[in-house]
């Protein structure tokens, strides 16, 4: 199986690809860390590859696309894979097509806005350790402070309600227009609510799968 994760930043995405990969044996593919993989290598790729990050430009699609067929060929996606965070945009969605990389599945995790804006401008983060809370649904014993060290605890700046419109914006102009795009393919397309807790989203995309 074939699987491309879909949804708002906040929508959870990272967490249920966890549960996915475990789920059913699929390699998780990142494209940072599949830049990062063939960037320390010696190929020829990994020097055009090279060029684009240390010049802080983007590295275009069809090198992206040429990664990926390369990374799929490896052993630990011979019962499949999962995308989370590729396809961005309507341009790459295209440019899958034209390589040839068969998609049996889009989930989309659906979401409002205001509950991703609710969930993510809630978080507090202990640094030094990486601990999350959030002020409604995981607070702290003592509010602002870390359970185990009494430490102040932060809003990262990427959790400031401004800085999470922004990105929700991005979405909407270049990662929504692919559901239409999905929806209108060969392929099994699910919606899930993601708006409920984490192992209700986990059991309804489990169900969702094996029907």
């Amino acid at each position: 199986m074939n699987l491309i994760l879909l949804g708002m930043p906040g929508a959870g995405k990272g967490t249920q690809a966890e549960f996915i990969q475990k789920d059913y044996g699929l390699a998780n593919i990142s494209t940072g860390a599949m830049m990062r993989e063939v960037s320390r290598s010696n190929s020829e790729l990994a020097t055009r590859v090279q060029s684009y990050l240390s010049s802080g430009t983007l590295v275009p699609n069809e090198i992206i696309i040429e990664m990926l067929v390369e990374r799929i060929q490896k052993e630990d996606c011979a019962n499949g894979f999962l995308l989370d965070g590729f396809p961005r945009n309507l341009d790459q969605g295209k440019a899958l097509d034209d390589a040839n990389i068969s998609i049996d599945l889009v989930l989309y995790l659906s979401i409002k806005e205001e509950e991703i804006i609710s969930r993510m401008s809630g978080r507090r983060v202990h640094l030094a350790s990486g601990r999350s809370y959030h002020i409604l649904h995981n607070p702290p014993k003592k509010d602002g402070f870390d359970d185990v060290t009494g430490e102040a605890l932060i809003q990262r700046e990427d959790d400031n309600p401004e800085v999470i419109k922004k990105r929700l914006s991005v979405y909407y102009n270049e990662t929504e227009p692919l559901l239409e795009f999905y929806k209108n393919k060969n392929l099994k397309f699910i919606e899930i609510d993601a708006s409920k807790s984490v192992d209700v989203v986990t059991d309804s995309i489990r169900q969702s799968i094996s029907t």
